[in-house]
C-alpha cells in the first residue's frame, strides 16, 4: 500500500489513507480540508525519495478537531544560584487529522488550501513535543541501526522518528538539528545511518 512520509511543525510522520494523526496546531477549522505539501518520500510499489522533497506531490487529509496535549510539568533548576528553580506546566496546542489521499503528481493544481501552523512554537511548546509523539503503527525497529541501542531508540520515538523511511529522507539540516536534539553530533554520518536506514526501508 502506498504511504508517504511528510514534514509540518518541524516532524516528520510516514502515513496511509485512513490514519489519524496528531500534528502541531494547524490554522484551520474541524471539517477543513487541507493539504501537507512538503512530502520527503513516496512508498509503496515505485519508491520515491525527495531531494529534499518529491516534487509536486502531496498528501490530503481533513481536520477532525483542535486539541490539547497531555500536561507537561517543566522543572527549571538553575546551578550555582540560590532559590533559582522554576515550575510550570504546559499543554501544547495539536490538531488531530484524518489522512484521505496522497498525491504523487498534481499537488499544485489541486486549489486545496496548505496546512499551515499557526506561528512558531515558544520553548514550552518545544519541551512538551516528546510527551505527545508516540511510536506510530507499524514503526520499524530502529535497534537495527548501527550504535542504536534501546535508549536512543525511545529517543528518537519522542522525536517523532520511527521508521527507516523518515531516517533515509534526512537532508543536512534535519541532521545537525537531530545532532543537536540528541546530543550525540556526527554519530549519523559517522554510522551512515542514512544510507542503512534507506536499504532497510527497500525491505
Amino acid at each position: 500500500m502506498m504511504f508517504a512520509v511528510l514534514k509540518t511543525g518541524g516532524k516528520q510522520y510516514k502515513v496511509q489513507p485512513g490514519d489519524m494523526l496528531r500534528v502541531e496546531k494547524l490554522a484551520a477549522d474541524a471539517g477543513e480540508t487541507v493539504q501537507f505539501n512538503e512530502i520527503l518520500m513516496l512508498g509503496g510499489d515505485a519508491p520515491v525519495v525527495g531531494a529534499p522533497l518529491v516534487d509536486d506531490a502531496a498528501v490530503q487529509a481533513q481536520v477532525v478537531d483542535q486539541i490539547k496535549g497531555d500536561k507537561v510539568i517543566h522543572f527549571v533548576k538553575r546551578r550555582r544560584k540560590h532559590s533559582s528553580k522554576r515550575t510550570k506546566g504546559h499543554r501544547q496546542k495539536l490538531t488531530l487529522i484524518r489522512v484521505t489521499e496522497i498525491l504523487a503528481s498534481g499537488a499544485g493544481a489541486t486549489g486545496v488550501k496548505a496546512a499551515t501552523g499557526t506561528g512558531p512554537a515558544p520553548a514550552a511548546a518545544e519541551a512538551a513535543a516528546p510527551a505527545a509523539a508516540a511510536p506510530a503503527a507499524g514503526a520499524d525497529d530502529l535497534k537495527t541501526l548501527s550504535g542504536v541501542g534501546p535508549a536512543l531508540e525511545k529517543k528518537l520515538h519522542a522525536a517523532g522518528v520511527t521508521t527507516f523511511a523518515q531516517i533515509a529522507a534526512w537532508t543536512e539540516e534535519d541532521v545537525a538539528a537531530m545532532d543537536e536534539k540528541l546530543s550525540f553530533k556526527g554519530r549519523i554520518e559517522r554510522e551512515g545511518w542514512i544510507a542503512q536506514a534507506a536499504e532497510l526501508a527497500k525491505g
